[in-house]
C-alpha cells in the first residue's frame, strides 16, 4: 500500500471476524513497533502479546468485569490483544551513561515521560502496519484500577509500566466503526507559522 493510502485507511476497528491472524503476518505487523524512535535510542518498550483464548479472557475479565456493552462485545472478538509496556529503567540507565552529559541526565526528573511517548509511538506504527497488512487494530487505555492486576496476571516485571493496549485482527464485515463525525482539525487550524496563532502559508 502507498503510505498516504495507509494514513487515510487508518481507523480504530472495534469489531473483528474472530479468525486467527497468521503468525508471519502478525510478527511483521508487531515488528513495526521496533522502528519507532526512542529518546537516546534507549528502546525501552516491550510488547506482551495475548493470543490464546484463556489469556484474552483473563485480560478482559480483569479490565472490564461488568456487563458487556457494545464496545466491549465488539472488542472481545479480537484474536490478538497486545499490551504496550514502557521500561523507564532503560532510559535511566541510558541517560546515566558517560556519552550522555547534560542537564537531562536524571530521567526521573523529566517533565515529559519519554518512555511513555516512545511506547505510544510504537503503538502507532503497529496501527499503520496493520492497515498495510489488510488488518484492523484499535489502541485503547486500560483502567487505572486494573493495571496492577493485569501486570501481575501476566508476570510483567514491577519496573514496567502499562501504557496502553491494542487489539489486532481481521475487521468484521459488519464492523460499525467509522471515522468520527466530530470535526477533524485541518492544516489551517493546526499549523502555526513562526508564532503561535500566525496562519500557515500566509
Amino acid at each position: 500500500m502507498e503510505f498516504l493510502e495507509v494514513l487515510r485507511g487508518r481507523r480504530m476497528v472495534r469489531r473483528y471476524d474472530g479468525s486467527p491472524v497468521g503468525e508471519e503476518v502478525l510478527t511483521a505487523v508487531l515488528g513495526a513497533a521496533l522502528r519507532a524512535p526512542s529518546a537516546g535510542n534507549s528502546q525501552g518498550r516491550d510488547l506482551l502479546v495475548l493470543r490464546t483464548g484463556a489469556d484474552r479472557e483473563r485480560f478482559w475479565s480483569l479490565t472490564a468485569p461488568g456487563p458487556a456493552d457494545r464496545w466491549l462485545t465488539g472488542m472481545r472478538t479480537a484474536p490478538v490483544v497486545v499490551l504496550l509496556l514502557a521500561d523507564p529503567g532503560a532510559y535511566a540507565r541510558r541517560y546515566a551513561a558517560a556519552d550522555k552529559p547534560g542537564p537531562d541526565r536524571d530521567a526521573a526528573g523529566w517533565e515529559v515521560s519519554w518512555p511513555d511517548v516512545d511506547t505510544a509511538m510504537s503503538g502507532l506504527l503497529v496501527l499503520l502496519a496493520a492497515v498495510d497488512a489488510g488488518l484492523g487494530a484499535c489502541l485503547f487505555g486500560v483502567p487505572s484500577a486494573a493495571r496492577e492486576a493485569v501486570l501481575a496476571a501476566f508476570g510483567v516485571p514491577a519496573d514496567r509500566r502499562l501504557v496502553a493496549a491494542l487489539t489486532v485482527g481481521h475487521p468484521a464485515a459488519d464492523d460499525a466503526s467509522r471515522p468520527s463525525r466530530r470535526h477533524r482539525r485541518t492544516v489551517a487550524d493546526t499549523l502555526h507559522d513562526g508564532r503561535f496563532g500566525a496562519p500557515w502559508g500566509g
